[in-house]
């Protein structure tokens, strides 16, 4: 077959010149006109991935269940007062005061399915009604959230590592259980004192509970370690902890020895145990920041048998500098040298006992983040019980933020290669977002503004979490590659 065309003919160019007017920039001044006429307008868009996820998982059969209160509610149900102060926390208003900016805000208001949010006083008397066993409940709903969590994100986490840890929040006013104690920052204050327990590998909080101003005793620890254990969901296998010198008591390491747990735990200044690290042999530690490091057996008083304690030596350096700040991490002071001393009931060098630990400066960050953007220390009242429920609901706003993540995550990411997002950050992202509500054909639709920087990311996660199920056997994973260590 022979063709006539023209072998030469060379291609057309392409038109390179304006194919249309190009839109005039909106100038903005001070002469600019303004109304406030409209509808249904929310900057609060990225609640709709929130209010996803708590229906696929069925929150509100998970807390009708669990909480048990026997007051009847005439504003609002109890399953509506919960979620509207845990979103409101979520959204960053801690107080009950700052409810009124969410008052009529379309979107909160439409995941509610009410006309408009019940005054401050409506949520102050809801509060007071709770008794003080709704905190524990609280704690419940969040362990089987979890656990629903990871099923249907497809988490299998086979070992974890659990960093205990203290905090003070100081309190202004007489409040039920304020005590004058350890106040570094201000010193002579009263305050609480509250235990949590984040998942190193995750970076959530497995327990959380509110304790006053005192400093936890032994059993209270005990405690508070046999129910971060329980908070863990099915599939979690080998456990590691780590906690600072607030946790070096003899009932503490029973609740790691009773769980099989490896531990690490810095160890409080004692006259025998300065007098056993005088006499300890000390070798250079090229390893570490130290100037020397020892181990040795020691059983210290009340404790039924020895552990192996490792310690390290640093010189003291002399220096004339007024309130020169402190190590991050206490030291043992005697005549010459400062110590570090971490007992343990692992068997690894030296030196990757120390590295260890040193991670635990990682659940320091969530617990400065838990209080300032989750609305950890916003207490609303001078009551025990009206403090320790609302604590609750801001550890479950913390969580929500880490469970979206889990939805959110590249396919064959594992845990080591997911970068940290603080709450703060992932409100500007994907939460504080520009929409509008409209009905057409008596159907609700939310539209999205169009210069939004990540329609991407945000549709992928929308299209996980609408397809949560539910099997036989629990949530079906969503994601193909399982998330593991």
């Amino acid at each position: 077959m022979v063709t006539h065309a023209n072998q030469d003919t060379r291609p057309q160019r392409s038109g390179q010149g304006r194919e249309g007017p190009l839109p005039e920039a909106n100038k903005i001044g001070a002469s600019t006109p303004y109304d406030f006429e409209g509808r249904n307008l929310t900057a609060y868009g990225g609640l709709l991935p929130v209010a996803t996820l708590l229906e696929k998982l069925e929150f509100q059969r998970v807390v009708e269940e669990t909480l048990s209160v026997k007051r009847v509610t005439r504003v609002m149900s109890l399953y509506q007062f919960v979620l509207a102060m845990v979103l409101a926390l979520y959204v960053g208003f801690s107080r009950l005061h700052h409810l009124r900016f969410l008052q009529r805000d379309p979107m909160l208001v439409g995941i509610l399915k009410v006309l408009r949010l019940p005054p401050q006083c409506t949520f102050w008397r809801f509060l007071a009604s709770l008794h003080l066993q709704i905190a524990q409940q609280l704690l419940e709903v969040q362990r089987r959230m979890r656990q629903r969590v990871w099923e249907a994100a497809h988490v299998r986490l086979r070992s974890v590592t659990l960093d205990t840890d203290t905090t003070v929040h100081t309190l202004f006013g007489q409040a039920m259980g304020a005590r004058k104690a350890y106040n570094p920052q201000h010193k002579g204050k009263k305050s609480y004192q509250p235990l949590l327990t984040f998942c190193a590998e995750r970076r959530e909080c497995l327990r959380g509970e509110l304790h006053n101003g005192d400093r936890p005793s032994g059993a209270p620890i005990a405690r508070h370690r046999e129910g971060a254990f329980s908070a863990l969901p099915e599939g979690v296998k080998t456990l590691y902890a780590r906690a600072d010198w607030g946790f070096y008591c003899w009932e503490a390491v029973q609740a790691y020895e009773r769980r099989g747990c490896p531990f690490i735990v810095s160890a409080r200044k004692r006259a025998r145990l300065v007098d056993e690290l005088k006499a300890a042999e000390w070798k250079p530690s090229p390893g570490t920041d130290a100037e020397g490091l020892c181990e040795f057996r020691y059983q210290p008083k009340g404790w039924d048998k020895a552990y192996r304690f490792v310690a390290l030596r640093y010189v003291k350096k002399k220096t004339s500098e007024p309130g020169r700040p402190a190590e991050q991490y206490p030291l043992l002071e005697a005549a010459n040298y400062g110590y570090r001393v971490l007992v343990t009931n692992m068997s690894q060098a030296v030196d990757w006992l120390v590295g260890f630990y040193n991670q635990r400066a990682g659940a320091e960050n969530l617990i400065q983040e838990a209080p300032n953007d989750a609305g950890l220390a916003a207490y609303p009242s001078s009551r025990w019980a009206m403090n320790c429920n609302p604590f609750q609901m801001a550890m479950l706003a913390y969580n929500l933020n880490g469970w979206l993540r889990l939805f959110n995550r590249e396919e064959k990411a594992r845990t080591e290669e997911l970068k940290p997002t603080t709450l703060a950050t992932s409100r500007l992202r994907f939460l504080f977002v520009a929409a509008k509500i409209g009905r057409h054909g008596g159907r609700v639709g939310v539209s999205y503004s169009d210069p939004y920087a990540e329609p991407g990311l945000f549709q992928r996660l929308m299209e996980r979490l609408r397809g949560i199920t539910r099997g036989e056997k629990g949530y079906a994973p969503v994601l193909a590659v399982a998330l593991r260590c």
